[in-house]
């Protein structure tokens, strides 16, 4: 039984190797098309998000995960302090900030 009947058709003197090959072909098709449309630009972001995450000092405005403004305070390897308050500091890890301005960065 054929899952491409059009295909099963065009070539009436094919045999069975032949509609192998061609399935193989097909399936390769598609995962060229779900690593160029899916999984190569998913790690671009990835790649781009850590480069933000190293880049980021103190000074800098950020938004955490649960939608919580604030600046930077103080940045060690995996966490960063930000103050989202006058006299409000919370300790958090760094990838729980989603959004990162280093424009409204203090001098």
């Amino acid at each position: 039984m054929s899952f491409f009947p059009l295909l099963a058709a065009a070539q009436p003197g094919a045999n069975q190797g032949d509609g192998m090959m061609s399935m193989l072909i097909m399936f390769g098709g598609v995962i060229l098309v779900f690593y160029f449309m899916i999984i190569r630009p998913q790690k671009k972001r990835q790649k781009e998000f850590q480069s933000k995450l190293e880049s980021l000092k103190k000074g800098d405005s950020v938004v955490m995960s649960n939608g919580i403004h604030g600046k930077i305070t103080d940045i060690e390897d995996t966490t960063a302090t930000v103050q989202i308050a006058d006299n409000v500091k919370v300790k958090v890890e760094k990838y729980s900030l989603t959004t990162m301005d280093t424009a409204g960065r203090q001098q």
